[in-house]
């Protein structure tokens, strides 16, 4: 029996739990500094001044949450094809949302959800930077009725002749019925956990290891990364035997919070076929479901490293319509651990055929010399000034500069050289990438805009660059050969205006 939504109705009771679990948790978030003062003066506090004001506290944020939810009412105006949603704590706000511009309907669940068996439902519209709606506590089935009313208008297509396709118009609830056609398995999770993310998680692992010793000097008042402190413990002959343990232990644990978070994120991975979409689903403690359709994918990323392809995995990245292009990778689709065969059958449900290489462009080898000259000649000069300054401090800087030298030397180098941009009817497909392979696909009818560029003294020379922007973000390709690519440019043109394509 699917729910009546011509009436307004609140979310789940036990949502007045969930509400105020989240204010809880954004309270605690915005005043963390107080609490960590009182913990460490906990013996000076009056305890019974504590015990009044956190019972204070819990009562307000209790009061707030049964408002939000007391206040909080959704229906879908049939007679205006709306979907309207009433909330607020002391002002009521009423927000409209015209049907056919809903996007997306995300059905997510987060751990505290789990636990008291509710759902969260998340509406998505074109043009918006964030979510329109946000049910906090919805039974799943409820969910799934709700999201079928609220897609509806997607099955409906209009053709030529100014009619409605009728065989569009049917909608099952098929969630709970379709079989999935791709299960990542654990293994694969596994794979892609411990060969990827190093760069990003050796930094955040960096920042959070500083942030430490920061605040270990602030209570102590003694700086750890002092030499004279390191020395009280070990030896001066020791102390590149330590750093080397110690560089090996934190390279083990980037490995192993980038395998954690893997698993968390992603486990039980599982895609299924939906009325010509991808249904996804996955999570350990916070679930999430989202349905990518194929005419809103704008960029396709396919990225592959060494390790991963003699493990036959690879990742995926699906980027739709969003506004802005940080907001397109804050909400592009990860599909991790994919292998040759699924990645192939998920290609062929979103562009009808496996996209191929074509006409091939090379960048100038110029681009190679720019960025060596960013990346090593500049650090280099500046190092020549305070040298002589920084050697007496550390005498082994020259061996470090010219380690730096070699490694960023090899990175640009494979850059320059897995830098191509791949042109057929179909597709385009930028490939870049020193370590970790990237394959950007696109198709010439979901670019926007194109932005064609070239400095003066690259004229004689015949190069330049290109950038084509879409609703999912931009991909660039800079100083190839600027004959080829107006002729390309001139063609997409073309078929920019006269394609019909439903993107949106």
């Amino acid at each position: 029996m699917e729910g009546d939504f011509s009436q307004p109705q609140r979310q789940s009771i036990v949502g007045i739990f969930v509400m105020f679990v989240y204010s809880l948790q954004g309270y605690l978030k915005a005043f963390w500094p107080i609490l960590v003062i009182w913990i460490f003066k906990f013996n000076e506090i009056n305890k019974g001044y504590l015990l009044a004001g956190t019972i204070a506290v819990f009562a307000f944020i209790g009061v707030i949450a049964y408002l939000r939810y007391r206040n909080f009412t959704f229906y879908i105006d049939q007679e205006n094809d709306e979907f309207i949603i009433t909330e607020g704590v002391f002002n009521k706000t009423k927000t409209a949302i015209q049907l056919h511009k809903i996007q997306q309907v995300n059905i997510n669940q987060s751990f505290i959800q789990r636990v008291v068996g509710v759902y969260e439902l998340a509406v998505d519209t074109a043009g918006s930077n964030k979510k329109e709606a946000d049910i906090k506590a919805i039974s799943h089935a409820l969910a799934l009725d709700l999201k079928v009313r609220l897609l509806e208008n997607e099955k409906k297509r209009v053709i030529e002749d100014g009619s409605i396709d009728q065989t569009e118009i049917p909608v099952e609830k098929q969630v709970e019925t379709d079989i999935p056609f791709i299960n990542i398995s654990f293994l694969s999770l596994i794979k892609i956990g411990i060969t990827s993310n190093y760069v990003k998680s050796f930094f955040v692992l960096l920042a959070f290891f500083f942030t430490v010793f920061d605040h270990i000097k602030q209570i102590t008042g003694r700086d750890v990364l002092q030499d004279e402190n390191i020395e009280d413990y070990v030896g001066k002959r020791q102390i590149v035997n330590v750093f080397l343990i110690l560089f090996i232990l934190f390279f083990l644990a980037v490995i192993v919070i980038n395998l954690i978070k893997t698993v968390f994120t992603y486990f039980d991975y599982k895609i299924t076929r939906q009325k010509g979409s991808l249904l996804l689903s996955y999570g350990l403690l916070n679930t999430r479901s989202t349905i990518v359709k194929p005419e809103k994918v704008q960029i396709t990323s396919i990225t592959q490293n060494f390790l991963q392809k003699k493990m036959n995995v690879l990742e995926l990245k699906i980027k739709q319509a969003a506004n802005g292009e940080k907001e397109a990778h804050k909400l592009a689709i990860d599909i991790p651990g994919c292998s040759r065969p699924e990645k192939d059958a998920i290609l062929k449900l979103l562009f009808q055929k496996i996209p191929e290489k074509g006409v091939m462009l090379k960048p100038n080898f110029r681009k190679l010399g720019f960025s060596v000259f960013l990346t090593i000649g500049l650090p280099l000069l500046g190092f020549y000034f305070i040298r002589d300054f920084v050697v007496t401090q550390m005498p082994m800087i020259d061996y470090l500069v010219m380690f730096f030298v070699v490694f960023m030397g090899l990175i640009q180098f494979f850059i320059y050289k897995n830098n191509r941009l791949f042109i057929n009817d179909d597709f385009i497909i930028l490939q870049s990438g020193a370590w970790d392979i990237s394959n950007e696909i696109i198709e010439p009818s979901k670019i926007q805009a194109i932005t064609v560029s070239q400095l003066f003294w690259h004229k004689n020379i015949n190069i330049g660059s290109l950038t084509l922007h879409t609703a999912g973000g931009n991909i660039a390709f800079q100083l190839g050969n600027f004959t080829t690519i107006k002729q390309y440019v001139n063609l997409w043109l073309y078929e920019m205006e006269t394609s019909d394509s439903n993107w949106m």
